[in-house]
């Protein structure tokens, strides 16, 4: 298995044949954020079988990177969001949508997915009134993957998405605070400890920042990828940490 981190919470997981594009932002820019760090992604970064969204939020559903996405891959999106899809961008995008919810499974190529609870805001907010549950994904290939969207710690992480080898673990944000719903350094050591991973690459970190706001909180930037692995190896110094930059690829052993 290949993985490439492009940057917050976009990722390719190529396996068995079949690419999968997570959370794509694939532009410089998120209305008031900006790329700070890496490139925007090449045209290369579009190129799937699926798209897994994780939830509604803009930095994540990112509404004007749909059109540099392969047109005939699959958007499997949390229920509920497929109206969001159609009413920006049209029929096109919506009628390509897999709409999951918690236990679904859906298989695309040689992997199968399954989407798993994420404990995190629901709603499109500031500007629509759209909802859809926000969720994470199980990756069942060779290894297993467990992309976790934007989630907090919750009682039945382990049990609900299971042991997996390799986890893409959110471990910050894109502004000077993290508010509830969010895995900070610690607790995301904490949730792949308890998903028993053997490999974890930190996520949604070191990418975007609001305009302006460069010299705000700077240790929210870039430390927090550097600060998970010293967690993680507080908490299970078996697990390989992997601290990628953006564009930057790992094979993940069988």
């Amino acid at each position: 298995m290949r993985v490439t981190w492009w940057g917050h919470a976009t990722t390719t997981i190529e396996a068995d044949g079949t690419r999968l594009l997570t959370d794509p932002v694939l532009t410089s820019r998120i209305a008031h954020l900006r790329r700070r760090r890496g490139p925007t992604p090449p045209a290369e970064a579009g190129q799937c079988d699926a798209v897994l969204i994780s939830h509604l939020h803009a930095d994540h559903l990112h509404l004007t990177s749909l059109p540099f996405i392969s047109p005939d891959a699959a958007l499997i999106v949390p229920r509920g969001a497929a109206k969001l899809i159609h009413a920006d961008s049209g029929p096109a995008y919506s009628d390509r949508c897999i709409e999951v919810a918690p236990g679904n499974q859906v298989r695309i190529g040689s992997l199968e997915i399954t989407a798993v609870t994420a404990h995190h805001d629901e709603r499109r907010l500031p500007w629509s009134s759209y909802a859809a549950q926000p969720l994470g994904y199980r990756v069942d290939g060779s290894p297993s993957v467990w992309f976790a969207g934007d989630t907090d710690l919750y009682d039945d992480l382990a049990a609900e998405t299971g042991a997996i080898d390799l986890a893409l673990v959110p471990v910050g944000g894109w502004g000077p605070s993290l508010g509830p719903g969010h895995l900070d350094p610690l607790r995301a050591a904490e949730a792949v400890r308890r998903v028993g991973a053997s490999t974890a690459v930190p996520v949604h970190f070191g990418t975007f920042w609001p305009i302006g706001l460069d010299w705000i909180k700077p240790e929210l930037f870039l430390p927090p990828g550097d600060r998970f692995k010293a967690a993680m190896t507080e908490a299970d110094p078996a697990v390989k940490v992997e601290v990628l930059v953006p564009g930057e690829s790992i094979e993940v052993p069988a």
